[in-house]
């Protein structure tokens, strides 16, 4: 599929960026505008009116689609290559329509890398864990079952009616595990397929920190990768529980749901930056020996600064979670000051982390190397 998107994209003349309507659209279609180029969003329908009425003039074309699936569809594939399209994936992009399908029938251009959206999948043996361990970064450590359980743990489990989010839980023994797995169970929040499937492990005491990372596949142009600043998530209703004193959070028995609702930027002591460069650099360079041309575009490892259980007078950066495409963090852009860094760095003005994407794929365009920035 790669010979045959690089194909697809050396015929293109100018280029429209597609995406998903869902997961950083409006980002998209943002950045796209300020760097003059052309847009489409495919929308299912029933979800349409955030693009098609009260953000239409971020998109030159909407493609309405019965289902998200549908997306692979021939005709609408065609309409996609015929308007020039390059798609940028993200998380929406990922789970409605499917890794096989995205490596074996998706025709259309991505930016970035198609066969690498599986790897952030936490089940899959060449996964997020995989690659963690070949580049040799810090992650929490597993517990294969319930019984292992002798600390405070954090239950990732998926959501048994939303493919997109996870209910996690926290036990601290076996039986606090099978206690709250049964009530969530009882409650159709989780079910047994989602919690055979889940994955057990400690929870990370400290400060927690989305690193959000560019990497370039031009290079010799733009260099290796940039940071493009640090971002926290919001959670329903979690968050409303965090709100709470802890004597109020005690009268309240329902589920904490780690639902994302939205995210914000934070900063992080400039002396401690150095480690989070590092683990984004060796994080690149382990997908570039596993999966060749490695990371294109955007990416964000999700961790916390913690102490050492080897030192504890040594801070490190855990990381819990890889996002393998654009990560949806836009609180990014205005907060972050290595944002207001970057446009010093490339000499035009960059507001959003997308800004990024839209400025390699023109110079890609300019420059007759756009099949090097697509798979």
């Amino acid at each position: 599929m790669i010979d045959e998107a690089r194909k697809i994209a050396e015929s293109y003349e100018d280029i429209t960026i597609g995406i998903f309507g869902s997961h950083s659209a409006k980002e998209t279609g943002m950045a796209a505008k300020a760097f003059g180029l052309k847009t489409v969003v495919v929308v299912q329908k029933g979800r349409e009116k955030l693009y098609t009425k009260y953000n239409r003039h971020l998109f030159d074309e909407v493609i309405l689609l019965d289902s998200f699936r549908d997306l692979v569809n021939e005709e609408v594939q065609e309409t996609l290559i015929e308007m020039n399209t390059v798609f940028i994936p993200n998380r929406s992009f990922a789970v409605y329509i499917g890794y096989d399908a995205i490596e074996k029938e998706f025709r259309v251009p991505i930016y970035g890398n198609r066969y690498l959206l599986r790897a952030e999948e936490r089940n899959y043996e060449r996964g997020q864990y995989y690659l963690l361990e070949k580049a040799g970064l810090r992650y929490p450590k597993e517990f294969r079952s319930p019984e292992e359980i002798d600390r405070l743990v954090i239950v990732k489990v998926q959501q048994a009616k939303n493919p997109l989010e996870r209910a996690f839980f926290y036990a601290n023994s076996p039986e606090d595990y099978h206690r709250q797995a049964e009530n969530l169970l009882k409650e159709g929040v989780i079910d047994e397929e989602g919690l055979e499937k889940a994955r057990i492990e400690e929870y990370v005491l400290g400060a927690r920190f989305n690193a959000n990372f560019h990497s370039y596949a031009l290079k010799d142009v733009f260099g290796n990768f940039d940071f493009v600043g640090f971002s926290d998530r919001r959670q329903v209703n979690l968050q409303g529980f965090l709100n709470l004193p802890a004597r109020e959070q005690l009268k309240i028995d329902v589920p904490v749901k780690n639902e994302e609702i939205g995210h914000f930027g934070v900063t992080m002591r400039e002396s401690k930056q150095e480690m989070v460069y590092e683990a984004g650099e060796k994080f690149i360079d382990a997908c570039m020996r596993e999966y060749p041309p490695g990371i294109i575009g955007m990416f964000g490892l999700q961790g916390a600064i913690a102490y050492s259980p080897e030192d504890e007078a040594r801070l490190e950066f855990v990381i819990f979670d890889v996002s393998m495409r654009v990560p949806g963090d836009p609180a990014i852009g205005p907060t972050s000051p290595e944002m207001r860094n970057l446009s010093l760095k490339h000499g035009i003005r960059i507001e959003d982390p997308l800004d990024l994407t839209m400025m390699e794929l023109k110079k890609a365009l300019e420059a007759g190397r756009l099949s090097e920035t697509v798979t």
